[in-house]
């Protein structure tokens, strides 16, 4: 499958090979620092902001349930943990089509917008739901319109960012998800639930949904004037920009030619593609106490509008530590061992909640869970860097594990019946073992992709001619 320009343009690195040679080292990095505020602002800030309003509209529910949502909807059983659920599976079936239609269509800046515009309208619409039926064919096609900004942000991050600098640049990405609990539920909080009931004859929690549906709409749009396509198709950058922009990549990733159908092959015969995929499954089962986060925090004991308040604050400080172990990440090169080190925090504040029903320790408990967010955003940097030489199978890979490991969520979203709170001792032991198990597989990449850079540099040793040499000189995969 051809894209719809230049044949030879599938992808950003493929248009232009360098500046001319003899191009002063300050004044490249002068381009290469220009070039990057300039991409910071542009996708950077608007991605940040669409990632926690398209979020918003994902999680709008749990602080719904807060305000009468199952009552007024008249949910039994499991009736409210289906209408959770239902939502990934359109994220699990969308993302691999979508984002291969991306890297065909390679237009970021049309695809990721009119997704986000989409998920606004429906949001909008779950508010004028009337019974169980109504909520869960809203929360079934949300899914599907949710399910190309996750994997098609990453993509577009890939894109313009090298390997060292992806980590932090994934982090800003799905900092916007874990900062949307903070805007949701603060304007819960102080806007909606509990200044807005009855008004026009409303609820106050379908006022949440047409308001923040309403926002996303809005910033879609202008997103559609902001974010760009790839290096080679945007037009706001100088001659000088785009041809430094796609010689820095092709210098940091090489070379790989594919074309999309080519890329779902070689992403389907690669073991670690999977292997990382049943990782995730069972990583975002020990991740599922964010999906009930606001219910969580409501086992302390505070009225509607303190529960609200106090689920902000563990957010906030889970992305500063977020953005700052990312950082740090890209500045060493490595990636296992932060992840490790995010998780060891979170499962320490799991066992403290199992243990003990003090308040003060089981809110303490919180911000050191919540910090599973800052592996999981390293994670992501991760995977875009363990397939960033081959652009058509670094789409497919990227939504073929994010997909799948959307499963990880339906299961999640079962482990935290109520039945089991309030003190959720079974949820937390199960969250406990998942994170465990993950990071036993994560551990196996990393061996497996320490001992592929021992192989590369015993190649590049052994070579007699650097035509006989698989991968750049100089290329190893991060670890």
């Amino acid at each position: 499958m051809s894209p719809p320009h230049d044949q030879n343009m599938t992808d950003g690195t493929d248009a232009i090979d360098d500046l001319p040679t003899g191009v002063p080292c300050h004044t490249r990095d002068d381009l290469e620092k220009r070039l990057l505020r300039k991409l910071d602002l542009r996708i950077m800030a608007m991605i940040v902001v669409m990632s926690a309003l398209n979020n918003i509209d994902h999680i709008n529910i749990n602080n719904a349930r807060l305000a009468g949502y199952e009552a007024d909807l008249h949910l039994r059983g499991n009736q409210y943990a289906t209408i959770l659920s239902i939502v990934y599976v359109g994220l699990i079936t969308m993302q691999l089509p979508a984002n291969m239609f991306l890297h065909w269509m390679q237009r970021p800046a049309v695809l990721i917008p009119s997704s986000m515009l989409a998920s606004g309208i429906i949001s909008v619409l779950t508010g004028f739901t009337k019974n169980y039926t109504q909520a869960v064919v809203t929360r079934f096609f949300l899914g599907f319109a949710e399910a190309p900004f996750i994997p098609g942000s990453l993509f577009l991050t890939s894109g313009w960012y090298k390997r060292d600098e992806l980590a932090l640049r994934s982090a800003i990405v799905l900092s916007g998800t874990v900062l949307s609990t903070v805007f949701g539920s603060v304007m819960a909080s102080s806007v909606v639930l509990t200044s807005m009931q009855g008004i026009l004859g409303q609820a106050a929690w379908r006022w949440l949904f047409y308001i923040t549906g309403s926002l996303t709409i809005l910033v879609a749009i202008c997103a559609a004037f902001v974010l760009p396509d790839f290096p080679h198709n945007t037009r706001w950058l100088t001659p000088e920009e785009r041809a430094f922009a796609v010689s820095r990549l092709a210098d940091d990733h090489g070379h790989e030619k594919r074309t999309t159908i080519q890329g779902l092959w070689d992403a389907v015969r690669d073991w670690k593609v999977w292997w990382l995929s049943a990782a995730l499954i069972i990583h975002m089962i020990g991740n599922s106490f964010f999906i009930y986060f606001p219910t969580l925090v409501s086992t302390l004991g505070y009225n509607l509008r303190d529960t609200l308040l106090l689920s902000a604050p563990p957010p906030v400080f889970a992305t500063i530590f977020a953005l700052a172990l990312s950082r740090h990440s890209d500045k060493t090169k490595k990636r296992y061992i932060y992840i490790f080190a995010s998780n060891s925090i979170a499962g320490l504040g799991i066992i403290i909640s199992f243990c003990t029903r003090n308040t003060v320790a089981r809110y303490i408990s919180l911000f050191l869970m919540a910090q599973v967010t800052a592996g999981s955003m390293v994670l992501w940097g991760w995977i875009n860097n363990t397939f960033t030489r081959e652009p058509a199978k670094r789409a497919v890979a990227i939504a073929l594990i994010n997909g799948l490991s959307q499963t990880g969520n339906i299961i999640g979203s079962f482990v935290w019946p109520s039945k089991w709170g309030p003190t959720y001792r079974y949820s937390y032991g199960i969250c406990f073992v998942a994170l465990g198990v993950s990071m036993a597989m994560f551990g196996v990449i990393h061996l497996y992709l320490k001992y592929l850079n021992k192989q590369i540099e015993k190649n590049e040793r052994d070579a007699k001619d650097v035509d006989e040499l698989l991968v750049p000189i100089g290329f190893r995969y991060l670890v």
